[in-house]
Formats: C-alpha cells, structure tokens, sequence
C-alpha cells in the first residue's frame, strides 16, 4: 500500500487527507502544534496544530476559483469549478452552508463601485465563525481516524529524503527517518520560511510571489451596513493613482473584532480580524493590503515584508501600531487622550495596541496606497474616510515560496509535493483546500501508474 506523509494540518493537508483515505492509501498527517481541543487563541498556539491558522480565524470561505489563489493555472476554468464545487460539498457536511444572496443587489453594487473606478467580485461564500470552527474541526479530525488516517502532533519535521532523484520519506527533529512513497509539503504561511529552506537544500527552484502590505481597518458596523448586506465580505480591487499599485480589500469582519498575530520566532507582532456567531461588537474591521513585487537585486518578499513588520512591531513596542486617519493625515501621532476625545469615535476592539504614527512603520508608498484607496472606496461606502476610522499596522500576508512544480503540484523531485498558503499557490481556507485535493489526486494518479 503507498504510504503518503503530509506534513501540516491545515486545510491543504487535512482536504489531501481525506481524498488519499478514501481511495484507500495510508496517510499520516505530522503537525508541530496540537491537537484542536488543546489548542488556546494565544502565541504558539494561535498559528499552529489540527486546522492550521484557519481554525481561530474569523470561518470565511470563498467559493471561487481566482480567489484565494488561481486554480486556472491548474486546470481548465471548467475543471476548477467543478473543484471549488467539490470543496463546497465537502465543507456542505459539516452544516457550512452558502449565504443567500440577492443577485440584484449585486448586480447594483457592481454597477456602483464600476462608477468609482473600483472592482467588486460577487463570490459564493459561507461564514463559520470562530467560535465554531473548533468543533468542526474536531469532527474533521475524527472522520479523518474513522478513515485510517494516523495524526502525530507536537512533532517538527525537519527534512525530506531522496535518493535516485525521488523522495524517500521524512525526519523528525531528534533524527527518527519515517519512510514515505510520497510526500506533501503543506506546512501553512507560518511555515513558508522553513519549506523554502527545505526546497532549496533539494536544489529545487522557488520563486517569489508578491508581499501583502498594509493595515487593518475598524468603522462603526453602521457605516458599511449596507455594503455587508449585498456581500458579507465584499471584495473590493482599487488602482491607487499615484503609483499606479493595486490595492485590495480582504477578510472583512462584521461586526468583528481586530486580533494580535505574533510570529514569535521572527520578533514579528500583526494584527488580524475575525467575527464570532455568538458574540457581536459595534465596529466592522477588515484588511487593506498593497501588493509588493520585488526584481534586483533583492527578489525576497518575504525577507521584506518581514523587516517592515519588524519595524512597526519596533514602533509599537512589541504591540500593535495603532492610528486614526484623521492624525494619519495631518502627520501627527495618536495618542489614547485623542482617540477617545468625542463621544462619537471608535472604540477600539483591540486595546492591546500603542497608539502611534503608522508613517514612521510603513514605508511612503505603502501609506500613500492606502490613503489613496480609502478615498476611493469612500464614493461606494461613504464614512470609510472619516477622520475617526482606525488603522491598525502592520498587517501583512506573505506568498512569497512558489516552488516550480507541474500541474499536479509535483516539484522537480520525484514523489514531492506541495500545497497551500506555505508553498505560495493558496491564500485562505478554500484555496488550500482545493490545492490539497490538487496535490492528492496527482498522487493517487501516480499510485496508479497514471
């Protein structure tokens, strides 16, 4: 029997899971976090274990094959959409279930944002919350061991071995060699850093994708009410004159609330957001991101997207860098006293933050984007651009380990493949998965000797 070692419990690697287990291969997941009922919404813990970074994330899922990656590198438009529907199935089983929508409410919105210069992508989507993903995660994992599939926690791998230009199996950090017919990379953007490592120690070549860039965004809920009524998390496309940079709108959380995300090991503290089914809060928040592409003579997004970070992280002493627009454009710093100066400001949903001057982390270009996009959003959602709007820095999503791979998402070496937001070809929960189903049918093709 083929013998399959995933490493990485996320998405990617739990979605290869089942469609392995199902057509019978042996399948071990190796993850160095926890086990979700062990799992906390802090430090370690908040990034790694059983449904990636996913699991505390705010649940929202985008059927749609551009989104969260592009599927049409993969496949025909029609094959992808036949998996995205497949991925929607799948999710369909554990009660995740579409949103309505009104089709001539969409039809306006689109036909508003046009207007404005903006895109708007209608999407299929579904909204889990975070306080509801633990459970089916646990219900995830239990059908995955009903189907045979073997979970090994708290345990880092730390190589993969070839020999005869194919893959033999994997290490484990104290030396234990686990021998493997095939193996998949899908480690999560946490662990994009370490797959390249192990990538490059193969001879094999990666290049970089862009850097997301930018800031978390926190209104009165009341304010972009009607935009979340049409789509609950509206994807906007912005073209910031001045420099001619795309500027996007990503994961809005309605009625949500702004998080730490600290990548302890590279000195980095970020925010995120997320929305709960059970608990409400007066504020919407969502991310405003500047993608960053880099030629000579530095190519790595990632070692940059991190220094920016790490400076802002400087900047806030060790906390998040927390900022109204209003002092954004006058160049001045914000301070608690002139964040809660008016009876009618923004309540911070995250306190954990240092008020500060975003200008003095982000680079010019970056904040000049931002600002740019936001008074170009404002002509579709009116208030965006009030003085009170807060800006929480940094927030920064990297793609940045793309190795070169085949249709299948097989690398250069024999029986390896790759998959999710750590090897740059997803971004979210439903491109992950979609590009675990990818990698796992390749693999059952070759098992097959097709």
């Amino acid at each position: 029997m083929t013998h399959v070692a995933i490493v990485g419990a996320g998405p990617a690697g739990l979605f290869a899971a089942l469609e392995l287990a199902q057509n019978g291969l042996e399948v071990t997941v190796f993850d160095m976090g926890k086990p979700v009922a062990e799992r906390s919404r802090g430090g370690f813990d908040l990034l790694h274990g059983m449904g990636g970074s996913g699991t505390f994330s705010d649940g929202k899922i985008n059927f749609h094959p551009q989104v969260g990656g592009d599927l049409y590198e993969f496949m025909s438009p029609n094959q992808a959409w036949e998996l995205v529907d497949h991925i929607e199935e799948v999710f369909g089983r554990y009660d995740v279930a579409v949103m309505a929508t009104d089709d001539d409410a969409t039809r306006e919105l689109e036909k508003q944002a046009a207007k404005a210069g903006v895109r708007f992508l209608p999407i299929r989507q579904a909204h889990i919350g975070s306080d509801h993903l633990t459970e089916m995660m646990q219900r995830f994992h239990d059908d995955l061991v009903r189907l045979g599939v073997r979970f090994r926690f708290g345990v880092r791998v730390t190589d993969v071995v070839a020999e005869d230009e194919r893959v033999r199996g994997i290490t484990l950090e104290g030396g234990e060699f686990l021998p493997a017919d095939a193996v998949l990379l899908a480690p999560g953007r946490v662990g994009s850093e370490w797959m390249r490592q192990v990538l490059q120690s193969h001879g094999l070549s990666v290049v970089y994708n862009p850097v997301d860039i930018g800031v978390r965004v926190e209104v009165p809920a009341i304010v972009m009410a009607d935009v979340i009524a049409v789509c609950y998390d509206p994807k906007f496309y912005v073209r910031a004159p001045t420099y001619d940079d795309m500027v996007r709108t990503f994961c809005v959380s309605p009625h949500g609330f702004v998080v730490k995300e600290v990548y302890a090991d590279e000195g980095v503290v970020g925010v995120n957001g997320h929305a709960l089914k059970g608990r409400l809060s007066q504020n919407t928040n969502f991310a405003l991101l500047t993608s960053i592409n880099l030629t000579q003579p530095v190519e790595s997004t990632t070692a940059y997207g991190v220094s920016i970070a790490r400076l802002a992280t400087t900047i806030g002493g060790g906390k998040p860098t927390l900022q109204s627009l209003g002092d954004l454009r006058r160049h001045r710093r914000s301070t608690w006293g002139r964040l809660t100066k008016s009876p009618g400001d923004v309540v911070p949903t995250l306190e954990d933050a240092t008020p500060g001057d975003i200008s003095m982390a982000l680079p010019h270009r970056i904040v000049t984007d931002l600002l740019e996009a936001l008074d170009i959003l404002a002509r579709i959602i009116p208030g965006l651009d009030a003085d009170r709007t807060l800006l929480y820095a940094p927030e920064l999503k990297r793609y940045a380990n793309k190795p070169k791979t085949d249709k299948n998402l097989q690398t250069e070496l024999a029986g390896l493949y790759v998959a999710g937001d750590g090897a740059g070809v997803a971004r979210g929960i439903a491109g992950a998965a979609a590009t675990g189903e990818i990698a796992a049918r390749g693999i059952l093709a070759a098992a097959r000797g097709g």
